[in-house]
C-alpha cells in the first residue's frame, strides 16, 4: 500500500492495522539492556515498602525514579 492510500484511509477513519507488519516494529531508544546494581539492604527494604504500597514490582519503582531523575537532570 502506498503512503497516499494509507493517509486516505486514516483520514476517512478506517483501520489500517491489516496493512502494518508489527513483527518488525521498533521503538527507538527503548531497547532493553540488563544491568546489575548492588544496593544496601536498607535501600532494598525501602524500595520494597514503597513498591508494596503502590502495588507494583520493585523494578518498576527503580525505573520510574531513575527516569524522573534523569528527566529532571536533562531539563537543567
Amino acid at each position: 500500500m502506498k503512503a497516499k492510500e494509507l493517509d486516505k484511509k486514516l483520514d476517512e477513519g478506517k483501520s489500517v492495522l491489516e496493512h502494518l507488519d508489527f513483527s518488525k516494529a521498533r521503538r527507538p531508544n527503548q531497547e532493553q539492556k540488563r544491568v546489575n546494581v548492588d544496593f544496601p539492604l536498607w535501600m532494598i527494604q525501602s524500595l520494597d515498602k514503597e513498591a508494596k504500597r503502590l502495588g507494583v514490582p520493585r523494578q518498576s519503582i527503580i525505573k520510574i525514579w531513575l527516569a524522573e531523575r534523569l528527566h529532571k537532570t536533562a531539563a537543567l
